[in-house]
């Protein structure tokens, strides 16, 4: 890699989450907001990448590391160490970690364009009237006359909509197609087919 002299120099030829100074690899860290440039990377040891790479190899008394990583003034290295602290809270010792972690608005941002950290029991899903999660794509039917605004006309009960498309800023509401018309559809008045 082009940047491996310039991250070995950055790093003091150590691993800049663990600082081990075994097997040392560039690390892109995705999504690279720098277009792959020299900031876009972190320098790290092959234990490092493996528990990156693969979440079910994660020792997390490795990681205990980060207490003195998460520190780094390199934003990039700030990133892992917040995305690794997500990846092991459970644990008790990480969360105390982030509580004292201070990231930049733009760098917290890169952090969080994974999904990292994100409870999956708190994002919140489509939902048609019976609760039945709605997918991109599935297939409805109206359980109510929809007067449509603009469209001139009343969605009948009991009309089918195939292929519905979520409205990703708010899970109460749908897009179809009724008469040949796109409309936005409240999912509590759909049940899906």
């Amino acid at each position: 890699m082009a940047f491996e002299k310039e991250l070995n120099a950055r790093s003091n030829s150590a691993c800049e989450l663990c600082a081990s100074t075994n097997e040392l690899r560039s690390y892109e860290v995705a999504p690279a907001p720098n277009n792959g440039r020299l900031e876009d990377y972190i320098f790290i040891c092959e234990t490092c990448h493996d528990q990156i790479e693969n979440p079910e190899n994660a020792d997390a008394n490795h990681w205990r590391c980060l207490n003195d990583s998460m520190w780094s003034e390199v934003p990039a290295v700030q990133v892992m160490a917040w995305r690794m602290l997500q990846r092991l809270r459970a644990e008790g010792w990480p969360q105390d970690l982030l509580d004292m972690l201070y990231l930049e608005e733009e760098t917290l941002n890169w952090a969080k364009a994974t999904g990292e950290g994100e409870d999956k029991e708190e994002v919140e899903y489509h939902k048609d009237c019976n609760g039945v999660r709605l997918e991109a794509g599935d297939n409805v039917v109206l359980i109510k006359d929809l007067n449509v605004k603009g469209g001139g006309f009343t969605a009948k009960r009991g009309t089918a909509v195939r292929g519905i498309s979520l409205d990703h800023n708010n899970p109460t509401y749908i897009e179809g197609k009724v008469n040949g018309q796109t409309i936005v559809i409240i999912t509590e008045y759909v049940k899906k087919s």
